[in-house]
């Protein structure tokens, strides 16, 4: 009886185990790619979110100094009707106010020398203005006017909204920086061009948010 040989396998198989494993090679390369775009779309947009969000809270920390600076032509006048007004304190308000409509806020603030301006002209008329209200203490028939009680009332207020401003502000600013330098925003950051934003740092001037409560005083 004769005894078939049994065939060869066929290359076939072999060539099918390789094609498989090609292909999930190319899928988890592809799927790689696609979770780095993913990250990376994540990523930009939580940058842009949040510098965003510090140019809002800039926008609304200026406003508020808008609106003191809109106060203070009221209060110089009435400060003026005060018999024998220490002159110089009054000047200094009236200069530092000047230097404020000088430097306003620069359209680019990520440029840290122009920020700085900004920010100390602001520091400076916060203290002129402390330093008048001080003063201002000295005189009773001032202070017993209607027009004077009604600035203290919308100064007091408008220093407060200052103070949550700029408290809002350097939160948000310390957010955006830290997510910048993480990874993959460090990267991310570098390749669109995003920069690190100056961090406020509160001038002496600004550390005593002046008085306004001029009813205290017998």
């Amino acid at each position: 009886m004769l005894t078939l040989p049994r065939p060869l396998p066929t290359p076939r198989s072999t060539n099918s185990g390789a094609l498989s494993a090609a292909l999930l090679a190319l899928l988890v390369v592809v799927g790689l790619i696609v979770l780095g775009l993913g990250l990376s779309v994540g990523s930009y947009n939580g940058l842009q979110a949040r510098k965003t969000a510090v140019e809002q809270k800039i926008a609304a920390l200026d406003s508020t100094y808008k609106r003191r600076f809109d106060l203070i032509p009221n209060l110089v006048e009435t400060v003026k009707g005060a018999a024998d007004f220490e002159q110089t304190t009054l000047q200094n308000v009236v200069e530092a106010r000047a230097g404020v409509g000088r430097a306003t806020l620069p359209a680019d603030v990520t440029d840290p020398a122009q920020m700085e301006a900004y920010l100390k002209a602001q520091a400076t008329l916060g203290g002129a203005l402390s330093r008048l209200l001080v003063v201002a203490e000295q005189y009773p028939a001032l202070k017993a006017t209607q027009q004077f009680g009604e600035l203290q009332a919308q100064l007091e207020g408008t220093e407060n909204r200052i103070n949550v401003a700029r408290s809002d502000w350097t939160v948000a600013v310390a957010a955006y920086n830290t997510k910048l330098r993480s990874f993959p925003g460090n990267v991310i950051g570098g390749m669109f061009g995003f920069a690190e934003l100056p961090q406020y740092k509160a001038e002496e001037t600004e550390r005593v948010v002046p008085k306004v409560d001029f009813g205290s005083k017998q």
